[in-house]
């Protein structure tokens, strides 16, 4: 099967406990695959780091139900144990208005104990009895004017996969009270099915024999034990954990974590639990849905020299600035024909040679200003391909790296590429949430007038508005109203540059667009790859 490690709520040590359980699989030489819920860059970085294996993020805001069945179905296939991450609390989801159903979904897709919850018309005071029939945590269907009310929750997540739930509770600052925080938990929604607890931040032997005490009314096992002062912490800054590129010793941190996955885990009762066994989730591999929205499965590599001289060369910019890239997307542009060259807006002078579409993910462009900026070679190099019209496609930090300067922290302006008419400053306020957005114009990626689901992820704001917005956008928890709609992101050139991170997983059209454009005619400007004089 396979473990979702779920919090009471944010900061209650998910991500320790995670990395722990994934160290100490990882240490006995055994194949694990992790999953991250929600959106989240950061986490899946110290998975992959541990595991040696991509983290794959389950989400179905960004992608969908069945892609997130079937992402999880396709990446245990060759593996021996599995384990998800969950986002923030349990049940701490979006209320999700408006999602429009897959074609086909109302008669083949029916996720695992998933019971019939009313819509937004029986908002009416229940009747005596109706609580019996009425769980309002349940993942609603529907569409129209429905709302899923956690949808992509770890709990959404867990109905999904059917898998068991791992709770973590903070018992810093209580004793007997754990049980009613975790009898709450266990008896809100019954179609959860819960392995067992970990009690965090364990104060002394007589706080434990309090807790286990209190417990011994709920009826799950104890299954991890974390004291206090073994408490392990992982630094953090502006936008959350600081990535792992930048943490020269996180070979210390992780064999700190396996010593303590050892003395504190059940894991007698944890590795039958853990244990993949792929026959239980061939079915999520079959689920039917449309052709253009069936996954896309990794190329098999071939010697075929044909192939390998249509290959259309995308640039990824990938160093500790620029590293927030989904997994899955990279595999999609493959798949589809592009062969991928990582390069450094940081380290290198010039773009990889014969490269015929640019990618910038996000990252952490502000903290690396002043290096970005001295290395002048590669941003004019960026500017002139730019302009000769080579495809761009850039989210959140990449947008602030193509734009005139980034403000930074302390009010100090770096230049960075100028493609764009606007400046990036760092301040105070985070802008956070799932959006849906409608494209007003044709771009690289998107055909005016699509729809698409993201995710707004930072702290900068932009000093000019775009003459003509790329995405009109509306929180996904909101019914569309254009008279109240926010609009953002940059079409100059052949550029798509937003704030707004995409998951294509589910959009296979989007990356297909991409290298179409990158592959009409011969590359424009022949120069690229070299050095700008």
């Amino acid at each position: 099967m396979s473990l979702i490690i779920a919090g009471e709520r944010s900061g209650v040590g998910k991500t320790t406990v995670t990395l722990a359980l994934l160290a100490y699989l990882k240490r006995q030489h055994l194949k694990v695959q992790s999953f991250k819920v929600g959106p989240d860059y950061i986490d899946p970085m110290f998975h992959q780091y541990v595991t040696g294996k991509p983290c794959r993020n389950l989400d179905p805001v960004l992608t969908s139900e069945v892609y997130v069945q079937q992402c999880f179905g396709r990446n245990i296939q060759d593996v021996d144990y599995a384990l998800v991450e969950g986002v923030m609390g349990l049940f701490d989801g979006v209320r999700f208005c408006d999602r429009p159903l897959e074609i086909g979904e109302e008669d083949d897709f029916n996720p695992p104990l998933t019971p019939f919850v009313r819509g937004d018309e029986d908002d009416a005071p229940l009747k005596r009895g109706e609580e019996d029939d009425f769980n309002p945590l349940s993942l609603e269907r529907g569409g129209g004017d429905k709302c899923f009310p956690d949808f992509a929750s770890t709990a959404h997540i867990s109905r999904l996969l059917n898998l068991p739930v791992l709770l973590v509770l903070d018992c810093s600052r209580l004793s007997a009270s754990v049980a009613a925080i975790a009898h709450g938990f266990v008896s809100l929604d019954p179609t959860i099915n819960f392995a067992g607890l970990i009690l965090n931040r364990v104060g002394s032997d007589r706080h434990l024999q309090l807790l286990q005490n209190s417990l011994k009314c709920i009826n799950l096992p104890i299954l991890g034990i974390l004291r206090r002062h073994q408490n392990i912490s992982i630094p953090d800054r502006h936008l959350g954990l600081v990535p792992t590129d930048e943490m020269p010793n996180l070979d210390i941190l992780i064999n700190d974590l396996v010593d303590l996955a050892e003395s504190c885990f059940d894991w007698e009762k944890l590795l039958p639990i853990l244990k993949v066994e792929n026959e239980i989730y061939q079915h999520l591999l079959s689920t039917k849905i449309c052709s253009d929205k069936k996954i896309h499965l990794p190329r098999l590599i071939t010697n075929n020299f044909e192939k390998k001289k249509s290959e259309i060369l995308i640039g990824v910019a990938r160093d500790r600035a620029f590293n927030f890239y989904y997994q899955d997307n990279l595999d999609i542009l493959e798949e589809l024909g592009a062969k991928i060259v990582f390069w450094s807006p940081l380290k290198d002078e010039s773009l990889p040679e014969g490269i015929q579409g640019l990618y910038f993910g996000g990252g952490f462009p502000e903290v690396f200003a002043q290096q970005l900026n001295e290395n002048f070679l590669v941003r004019k190099t960026v500017k002139k391909a730019i302009i000769s019209g080579m495809p761009t496609y850039a989210e959140c930090g990449g947008l602030m790296y193509l734009s005139e300067a980034i403000i930074d922290f302390n009010s100090k302006s770096w230049e960075m590429v100028g493609i764009l008419p606007t400046k990036a400053i760092m301040g105070k306020s985070l802008k956070l949430g799932y959006r849906q957005a409608i494209t007003n114009i044709d771009t690289p990626l998107l055909a005016a007038n699509t729809q698409v689901y993201g995710h707004e992820f930072h702290r900068s704001e932009l000093t000019e508005v775009p003459p003509i917005p790329l995405y009109k956008m509306w929180r996904v928890d909101e019914k569309k109203n254009h008279s109240q709609a926010t609009v953002e992101g940059w079409n100059f050139y052949q550029i798509h540059a937003s704030y707004l991170h995409l998951h294509w997983g589910n959009r296979v059209e989007i990356p297909r667009r991409f290298i179409e454009q990158g592959s009409v005619g011969t590359l424009h400007a022949t120069s690229v790859g070299e050095k700008s004089k």
